[in-house]
């Protein structure tokens, strides 16, 4: 057995340090010379919004002209991380009126992203909303529609898609390196009550929204949709079915969104992958793992490993029963998956917004696109719809607008 993952390592798995897949180096989209930038104003600046805002200190094509939040502490936070110039807002539709805001970032609880990103596209502005796409079916395929009758730049911030280590993981599974892929088993834990502190009661579910199926949807919006737009993308399709199971069962504390939820979707071929987000233990709290008939792949979140199937099985006594397999995979570590060049490794985020500004500049669509963003926004809805019910929920042919 150890002979055969030698043979493996040696004639496999090192051998994908080979293998091209875009790098850091090839996602700096500002080219020689370019000297043009877009004015962006960010619509949401409490901890994603302000995230996002220190980011674009790494897009040398961007310039964050304007902030807006209702909360007077958290636009002051953003204006600080902005041009020197730029202007406050309360109200949203004053940002996305300002003349001199080209595009705008939508960073505010899930049920406010489709209103806003109406109002800025029928303005003529392009967006990037962050994730997940919409609060409901309906929304998600209407904004599909918005986005194709415009000619306007729509980005999801589904980031990953724009991190080498997906993209080199797809390209090692498309040459067959782990064989036959049937199985993912994704998980995105924590082990927090998932509360912000709270001085005034009335603003508890504002503040909490996450807490919330008013405000969002709960773990599968929040957490677990970046993990379903990865098998998306690594498998070329949306899941056809799905269905699991869901509850508050440990942070009993008034919220009504679930604080443990396991789910199975099918993707055509009989490919099942489980999604899986607790919030009372966080032991790998991200993780992907690609079941493939001659090995596996683990990734975590900024590291990725591959595992070879043992060729040949030892046979002895197991629980009592005589010829049983005593160990039917190799143990110890996996081998590491290298996915970048010798250039840093940045925040998959810093790649997607170059992304953004790049799309608004040459007019290409963006990798994590409407269409995209689409899938995983009815996906995560079939699938709070599905444990909510207990019931099995199918994609729908009018879906695939």
């Amino acid at each position: 057995m150890e002979q055969s993952r030698r043979k493996f390592i040696s004639t496999g798995a090192l051998a994908l340090t080979g293998l091209t897949a875009f790098g850091s180096q090839g996602l700096d989209f500002l080219q020689p010379g370019q000297t043009e930038k877009v004015r962006v104003g960010l619509i949401g600046s409490g901890s994603r919004g302000l995230g996002l805002a220190q980011t674009l200190a790494n897009v040398r094509n961007i310039e964050l002209v304007a902030c807006c939040d209702i909360v007077e502490d958290h636009l002051k936070a953003g204006l600080r991380l902005a041009d020197k110039d730029a202007k406050g807002y309360y109200d949203y539709q004053k940002l996305i009126d300002d003349p001199n805001v080209r595009a705008v970032i939508i960073a505010t609880p899930l049920y406010l992203h489709f209103p806003m990103a109406v109002a800025a596209l029928k303005a003529g502005k392009h967006v990037y909303v962050e994730k997940t796409m919409a609060y409901d079916i309906p929304q998600t395929l209407h904004l599909v529609k918005l986005v194709d009758s415009s000619k306007l730049v729509f980005q999801v911030g589904h980031q990953y898609r724009y991190y080498a280590m997906y993209h080199k993981v797809k390209e090692i599974i498309e040459k067959g390196w782990i064989g036959k892929v049937f199985h993912y088993e994704c998980q995105y834990n924590r082990n927090s009550d998932w509360r912000q502190p709270v001085t005034d009661p009335k603003t508890e579910r504002a503040i909490n929204w996450k807490m919330y199926k008013e405000y969002c949807g709960g773990l599968l919006s929040e957490l677990s949709a970046h993990e379903i737009d990865m098998v998306n993308m690594i498998q070329g399709s949306h899941p056809i079915k799905v269905a699991g199971f869901g509850g508050i069962d440990f942070w009993k504390d008034g919220r009504d969104n679930f604080d443990n939820i396991r789910l199975v979707y099918e993707y055509p071929g009989g490919v099942k992958s489980s999604v899986t987000s607790i919030l009372t233990n966080e032991y790998k709290g991200y993780s992907i793992r690609i079941l493939g008939t001659k090995g596996t792949i683990e990734i975590l979140r900024d590291r990725a490993f591959i595992y070879p199937e043992a060729k040949n099985k030892t046979k002895g006594t197991v629980d009592g029963v005589t010829g049983a397999t005593v160990e039917v995979s190799p143990g110890g570590a996996g081998e590491p998956i290298v996915f970048h060049k010798d250039s840093p490794v940045l925040d998959p985020t810093v790649y997607a917004l170059r992304d953004f500004a790049e799309c608004i500049l040459t007019g290409k669509q963006p990798a994590s696109n409407v269409r995209t963003g689409k899938d995983v926004a009815i996906a995560v809805h079939m699938g709070n719809k599905a444990a909510e019910t207990e019931t099995t929920q199918y994609w729908k042919s009018e879906y695939d607008i």
